[in-house]
């Protein structure tokens, strides 16, 4: 019974299980089975691994997308390429290898909701500085978008929340939220920024899929911008993760 899974330390609020039991029903793939591994550390990975010997594939969420590299044999060009892991594929002889499709599924995503082609001289600002926001870093410079990371530290490489001044809000007009802020069930939280600065001009994209609507894109709906949620990124990742897995099922 081909076995795969999605790997993270809280998965109440994820919809992968959910997407691929439809596709593996709507593909007559009765013996497929997807389960969700909430691990508390990233060490009780061999041990799960040891228990679950038909998995054929993993997915990897917050907050293991880094963590899970040592366990790895190989990494793929994508993941080299974005420094984060959220799709593993399972060779022959135990082989596992850490590709990334979240910034294919990003990328492709952004690509449906900005005008063709890109606006001339769009920026960004990619709020959050974890794997998420890797894979948005890397699809924006293959769309040769300029942007800033926006993070609570301020020993980082890009900008402070505090730093997000009304100007700077109207010199960007992509915001790109790459935080869990506003993920189910903490569905109050929003990243703090001076919403008031947004305009019609504006477009958010938020990698939170759960709710559909989050208080960040609400208040952009509110300013009259273009908004978007992460679940067509959520597909668009998943596919790509599927065409991978199952070359090896």
């Amino acid at each position: 019974m081909p076995e795969f899974g999605l790997l993270g330390r809280s998965l109440k609020h994820s919809f992968s299980q959910t997407y691929f039991s439809q596709k593996f029903h709507s593909l007559g793939l009765a013996d497929y089975r997807y389960e969700l591994f909430e691990l508390a550390d990233m060490n009780e990975l061999p041990a799960l691994l040891a228990a679950h010997p038909q998995l054929r594939g993993l997915n990897v969420t917050i907050p293991y997308k880094e963590q899970i590299w040592p366990f790895l044999n190989e990494v793929a060009a994508s993941a080299a390429r974005v420094g984060a892991v959220n799709v593993v594929e399972f060779r022959a002889g135990g082989q596992l290898v850490g590709h990334n499709t979240d910034y294919i599924g990003f990328r492709d995503s952004l690509r449906a909701l900005l005008p063709n082609p890109v606006p001339a001289g769009l920026r960004a600002l990619v709020l959050g500085s974890g794997g998420a926001s890797k894979a948005v870093e890397v699809a924006l410079r293959e769309l040769e978008i300029g942007f800033w990371t926006v993070s609570r530290n301020p020993l980082g490489p890009g900008l402070t929340y505090d730093e997000l001044t009304p100007q700077l809000i109207r010199e960007h007009l992509l915001i790109i939220n790459a935080t869990p802020l506003g993920t189910f069930p903490d569905v109050a939280d929003y990243p703090p920024l001076p919403y008031e600065a947004l305009t019609p001009q504006h477009y958010l994209h938020d990698l939170v899929y759960n709710p559909a609507e989050t208080e960040f894109m609400r208040r952009g709906l509110a300013a009259g911008t273009q908004v978007k949620n992460g679940f067509d990124m959520l597909c668009r990742q998943a596919e790509a993760a599927w065409n991978i897995w199952h070359q090896q099922a």
